[in-house]
């Protein structure tokens, strides 16, 4: 056999399992009491499988390239055979040019998932209709990490993604189940993330995003001083969009990701900058007014 044809042949596997995300999932179940939780270990599995195996966009990655992410599932209530609630955190990182360092660009935990899933059944989703509330909720936070890493790259890159995110939401009120609605409690929710990110009044905070970290963050390594100020412009848009919608859920989960990130940078700023700093962090986002006093020690 020709040496070029073995090579692609060795390669189509790699070529192949480069989709978009690297999703690494954790299914804890350490409340529920069951003798046997192998059904817990089979749905880690079929999670991963699905999120790293379908091919979620039109562009092509690399497998270098592809989104560093993580789902953690807590179940915390297991109706046998087949109906789980709890909740789930997703984390994820984008890269950050010259360097080893990820950025933490989400980090937050919805508060209130439930679905069903009977061991070893096939995790379906489709854009255009409801499949189950497991595979909903899997697409849609697979749609929330595209959109905000392409938000990072270009401005408003992500909007095809948040809009997807949006027609999930929409397939998903036919189901009757939590977090898909407007109306539903707690109100910061899968509704309102979406919603909120596609309403122009929140477009200040995507340019924040892009800006933050393309401008930012890419050049931190390089041009220190561009790289701050780029930060700052970035932070100046966030307080546009929290002048008009104070303590705003999606302004919120912004300094969840970025608040230790934020700290660690301006620890090393001048006198003049760290007060500056601290007066516009503190004001954005005063729940973690605390860690911004860091910034002095």
């Amino acid at each position: 056999m020709p040496k070029f044809i073995l090579t692609l042949i060795l390669l189509l596997p790699m070529i192949a399992g480069a989709q978009e995300l690297n999703c690494k999932v954790s299914v804890l179940s350490q409340g529920i009491q069951l003798s046997d939780k192998r059904i817990f270990t089979t749905l880690e599995t079929a999670i991963r499988e699905f999120m790293n195996n379908r091919k979620w966009t039109n562009d092509q990655f690399k497998r270098d390239e592809r989104i560093e992410c993580n789902l953690t599932f807590n179940i915390t209530k297991f109706n046998q055979p087949d109906e789980m609630s709890g909740t789930l955190q997703i984390q994820t990182r984008r890269p950050v040019f010259n360097s080893n360092y990820g950025s933490l660009l989400m980090n937050f935990i919805d508060q209130d998932i439930a679905f069903r899933y009977l061991e070893y059944q096939p995790i379906d989703f489709a854009d255009n209709a409801f499949v189950s509330s497991l595979s909903s909720i899997l697409g849609y936070y697979a749609y929330v990490i595209l959109a905000m890493d392409y938000d990072s790259y270009s401005i408003e890159g992500g909007t095809p993604f948040w809009q997807k995110a949006q027609q999930t939401v929409i397939n998903a009120q036919s189901d009757g189940g939590k977090g898909w609605k407007a109306s539903d409690i707690p109100p910061r929710n899968r509704f309102w993330l979406t919603e909120n990110y596609l309403n122009p009044i929140y477009r200040p905070l995507r340019e924040a995003n892009y800006i933050y970290h393309r401008m930012g963050m890419d050049n931190m390594y390089s041009k220190m001083d561009v790289a701050k100020s780029s930060i700052k412009d970035a932070l100046l848009k966030i307080q546009t969009v929290n002048k008009q919608r104070p303590a705003s859920y999606n302004v919120q989960l912004f300094f969840n990701a970025k608040t230790d990130e934020l700290v660690n940078i301006y620890k090393q700023a001048s006198p003049t900058e760290k007060v500056e700093m601290l007066a516009l962090l503190s004001e954005l986002d005063p729940t973690n007014s605390n860690k911004y006093a860091k910034i002095n020690q």
